[in-house]
């Protein structure tokens, strides 16, 4: 017997609402700020990632502060989320120890106000050390740079710590090399600038978070992740957003202060060249 036309086409748009049905909703956190290169490049690196025949993504907004929307995870309100990795966020969430910006979350540069360049220009690491960074109050960041002596002004408010840079409240606001031309295009109107000698260095990795419950979840991600690494999307993809930006900040000509981090869990992982940047 055959199908009417008619018939064909309503089995067809069954098959298509039983498709899309059958995909898991997974709910990934979104920012609420205006988003930044980094941003997108993250979401493109979730979503070649994770197979689209089983799930379907779903941006819901998260609260600004990293440990609340972490927090989130823990209750199921999100699925899925990304920041810097330390014990206790550890224990919140499972993180897929890909690095997701290849641990240059940990290579990092000041910014300034641009009227005191020449002044950064000749200061040693001990003398960085009686300046005051600002940093953000739930950051790993903020632990690590007071691990190794360096004075820090914690701050709740993202925004408001480029205002206190630019009026002289602090010296200096390390950024990570990753973001911080995206951040002095948006900021510029501030009078700052990106500091040319120095390069603060530590482990670090900032990882996909995932709800504890959600164990099928993480390790797809995790697979799909690694196979990216093996047939070189993952570079390809990193290399697009990231690549003529980093040539631009010549990191291999400044002056390198390397800072101890006793809040990396999972050293051993430094030892996985493949997941590192190499340049």
């Amino acid at each position: 017997m055959i199908l009417s036309r008619v018939s064909c086409v309503s089995f067809l748009l069954f098959l298509f609402a039983y498709s899309t049905e059958a995909l898991e909703v997974v709910k990934v956190a979104k920012e609420q700020r205006e988003l930044y290169p980094r941003d997108h490049y993250i979401v493109s690196l979730l979503e070649e990632a994770l197979p689209k025949s089983a799930y379907k993504l779903t941006h819901v907004p998260v609260h600004p502060h990293q440990q609340r929307t972490l927090l989130k995870l823990s209750k199921g309100d999100v699925d899925i989320h990304w920041g810097m990795t330390s014990p206790d966020r550890e224990t919140i969430a499972t993180a897929i120890h890909v690095p997701i910006f290849k641990g240059l979350i940990g290579k990092r540069i000041a910014l300034i106000q641009a009227n005191r360049q020449p002044e950064f220009s000749s200061l040693s690491t001990e003398q960085l050390k009686q300046l005051t960074a600002i940093q953000g109050h739930d950051w790993p960041d903020t632990k690590i740079l007071a691990q190794n002596d360096y004075r820090v002004k914690p701050s709740a408010n993202y925004r408001a710590m480029f205002t206190v840079l630019s009026r002289g409240q602090v010296d200096y606001f390390p950024r990570s090399v990753i973001e911080i031309q995206d951040e002095l295009e948006r900021f510029k109107r501030l009078g700052l600038s990106i500091e040319q000698q120095h390069l603060f260095t530590y482990p670090a990795a900032f990882y996909f978070f995932v709800n504890n419950d959600k164990a099928e979840l993480a390790s797809a991600l995790e697979k799909g992740l690694m196979k990216m690494i093996a047939d070189g999307r993952f570079d390809k993809l990193f290399d697009d957003y990231f690549a003529e930006t980093l040539s631009k900040l010549k990191l291999e000509t400044r002056q390198s202060h390397l800072l101890e981090n006793d809040y990396f869990p999972n050293r051993a992982i430094l030892d996985n060249t493949l997941l590192w940047y190499k340049k």
